[in-house]
């Protein structure tokens, strides 16, 4: 089943038994960024919080292991699930190793998502934890700094489990949910999931990655 087919064929959720989403906590301006900031304003999230029908279950996976403020960190070596299944690593921008901490933090993400029965996550893309469509191969703060295609730990580890994940640049998939949630929704037809957009289509010179979600 495709993301946008999950989220169609979500449960009409009522103010009784709101729609349960595990969001990634800097997404709703919690100051859990590396620097203590919250990476500014997400609308596309902030957005469902207007509604009665959903319930938010905040989480920094980050926060919780490593603490605020923090070093900045990337995977190098492959992507989430390759730390996962040992055959990456992630390393502060200094060279400190926090593979096992970040494992640590994607356990207890998926134990809060399973505590609380999440229907789905909307997580903050790019970044090593919670990325879920691109986050950096290697030192983001590199000469030549590069992208690739594929999770971060924490989010790799939700899907592992089955859980279904979008990010706040998710715009078609966020249109898909804000309807699901509200009948009188008006869908931008012209919104565009990241991987419809022209800089992700011309930096990975592909949409191969989109047909298979």
């Amino acid at each position: 089943m495709t993301t946008k087919n999950y989220l169609k064929n979500l449960r009409i959720p009522t103010n009784d038994n709101p729609l349960r989403i595990l969001v990634s906590a800097c997404l709703l301006g919690v100051k859990c960024g590396v620097d203590g900031d919250n990476y500014g304003d997400y609308p596309s999230v902030l957005k469902l919080l207007q509604y009665d029908n959903v319930k938010f279950i905040q989480f920094c996976p980050e926060e919780f292991q490593f603490g605020t403020p923090r070093k900045m960190c990337d995977i190098h070596g492959g992507n989430g699930l390759d730390v996962l299944e040992g055959r990456a690593k992630v390393l502060t921008t200094s060279g400190i190793d926090w593979t096992e901490g970040m494992i640590r933090a994607s356990e207890k993400m998926l134990e809060t998502a399973q505590n609380n029965n999440v229907e789905l996550a909307i997580m903050m893309d790019i970044s090593a934890a919670c990325g879920n469509r691109v986050i950096y191969d290697g030192n983001r703060y590199a000469e030549n700094k590069k992208y690739q295609i594929g999770m971060g730990v924490c989010a790799a580890q939700l899907h592992k489990a089955g859980f279904t994940i979008i990010s706040w640049r998710e715009y078609e998939s966020l249109e898909v949910l804000y309807s699901k949630i509200d009948p009188e929704h008006q869908v931008d037809k012209t919104a565009k999931d990241f991987d419809q957009h022209e800089w992700y289509i011309e930096y990975f010179k592909t949409d191969s990655f989109k047909k298979k979600q």
